[in-house]
């Protein structure tokens, strides 16, 4: 029996985790998906208030990658004063149970 590899190309364009580590690494993106997940429509204001740490051009550069890489949809309403929601595509929700079995693999494994 052949054993599964986490990567193929280590890096390279084959590997599917380098992919995935592009489209959700760094050290805001997940926690985006978090509260985004958690309260279902957000704005940016709860987003900014919500993730302690992040400045404002880290969380737009953050959204429009997740945005442009299909995790989340950007919904602009034409009021004034112009209101943002964001919220998880379906693509974005299925990557949610992964994360969820990393938490609890984190809160196993890593000492308090």
């Amino acid at each position: 029996m052949t054993k599964e590899t986490l990567c193929d190309g280590y890096g390279g364009k084959g590997c599917g985790l380098k992919q995935v580590l592009d489209i959700i690494g760094g050290k805001w993106k997940i926690l985006i998906l978090c509260l985004i997940d958690q309260k279902e429509v957000v704005r940016y204001g709860e987003l900014r208030r919500g993730i302690v740490g992040i400045t404002n051009t880290m969380l737009a550069t953050s959204l429009k990658e997740m945005e442009t890489d299909g995790m989340v949809l950007r919904t602009q309403y034409d009021e004034m004063p112009v209101r943002v929601e964001y919220r998880l595509t379906d693509k974005a929700k299925s990557i949610i149970p992964i994360l969820l079995e990393l938490k609890r693999w984190g809160e196993e494994n890593m000492e308090k």
